[in-house]
């Protein structure tokens, strides 16, 4: 998706009837295909997340969007997951929080990974659920999120007899 591409709902008074999609149910299909793609190609949750918030009322505007991904996608067909053989099994997190960046609803993202030595085994990315004050805010929400999954995950490993 574009760098600073901000969409937005259909809104029944500032949006033109041409905008509207003449047929829902292919962007709907193709944003079902996309959604299940993620699961082997984490570089496309965040922008098929935000594409998934359209689904009722889509307009040409976000599938001009959602067929970027599909260009994007045709044009990296090596990426993916990569599971690695090698390495040591040491738990590490990366998380980050962008405030306020849904136009619609004012709330932050949530986004993190968690890697299994080199290995990527958790991702995600989802709108907090309540609108933050500031920026360390929506971070400290971050945060704890990504904690309570290390937590779960440390709990797991434990009970496979990895430490």
């Amino acid at each position: 998706m574009a760098q600073n591409l901000r969409l937005r709902a259909y809104e029944e008074g500032k949006d033109s009837k041409a905008d509207l999609l003449p047929d829902p149910a292919r962007y709907r299909r193709l944003v079902g295909r996309l959604i299940y793609l993620t699961n082997t190609r984490p570089d496309i949750s965040f922008v098929v997340q935000v594409l998934s918030q359209f689904m009722h009322i889509p307009t040409k505007t976000h599938m001009a969007a959602a067929l970027g991904v599909i260009r994007y996608l045709k044009g990296t067909p090596g990426h993916g997951i990569l599971l690695s053989a090698e390495g040591n099994f040491r738990l590490k997190c990366f998380c980050d929080a962008d405030w306020g960046s849904c136009p619609t609803t004012r709330r932050s993202v949530t986004g993190y990974i968690l890697k299994l030595g080199g290995s990527l085994i958790k991702w995600k990315t989802k709108k907090q659920a309540t609108i933050s004050r500031s920026s360390a805010e929506a971070e400290y929400r971050a945060l704890g999120s990504a904690v309570s999954e290390i937590v779960w995950m440390v709990g797991l490993l434990s009970d496979l007899g990895i430490n």
